[in-house]
């Protein structure tokens, strides 16, 4: 196997690449790929972080977590670490993001430093990902104009008024856009998100 224009490293990294069998070899790319999970501080849904987390790490892929807080705490009252601070997360690191619901998930609505994120990924063409009422930061971002999404139901006029088309189904992809419309959606949603990851 050629690689024209690969280093001497990158190419030694294909053809043992290639030696792997096909059963295997979605695990070799998917532990080379990192996901970015955020959570409010508080009320966080659980299903719609520990599922599709499990979903992530089942297949391979590394998961930050990050909040604006040290610790934060889910709507069963499950406490989980911050493993980067929201303020000082850096796109480059990370391969998709996920927006994880929750009532506590309406202080990103409206949070700049949210937006700036969501449009980050959209535009680098990394998988953009928003569950329940987490949708709602990715409409005011600007990143569903013009794209099918879902949500929680109560949230679908916020989306209609930023231009998305809505599904109302459980899980709705559009491109690099994966929205989800609640918990029981969660385990779907998350092999959704890691689908795009690996093709």
């Amino acid at each position: 196997m050629a690689c024209v224009g690969c280093s001497g490293s990158t190419e030694l990294f294909f053809i043992l690449l290639s030696l792997i069998s096909p059963c295997n070899a979605w695990k070799v790319v998917a532990k080379m790929k990192t996901i970015l999970m955020v959570i409010s501080t508080k009320n966080f849904r659980d299903e719609e972080y520990f599922h599709p987390k499990q979903v992530f790490e089942n297949r391979g892929f590394r998961v930050v977590t990050t909040s604006y807080e040290r610790m934060s705490t889910s709507k069963f009252g499950q406490r989980v670490s911050t493993d980067v601070m929201f303020v000082d997360v850096q796109t480059e690191k990370y391969d998709a993001v996920v927006f994880v619901g929750g009532a506590g998930a309406s202080i990103y609505f409206n949070d700049a430093r949210a937006h700036d994120l969501c449009r980050a990924f959209s535009r680098a063409g990394k998988p953009t990902a928003a569950i329940c009422i987490a949708p709602v930061t990715l409409a005011n971002a600007g990143v569903l104009a013009g794209k099918q999404a879902t949500c929680f139901e109560s949230e679908a006029p916020r989306l209609k008024e930023k231009g998305a088309e809505y599904t109302g189904a459980p899980v709705t992809v559009d491109g690099m856009i994966v929205t989800a419309n609640g918990p029981k959606a969660a385990k779907d949603f998350g092999e959704a998100i890691s689908k795009l990851l690996l093709n």
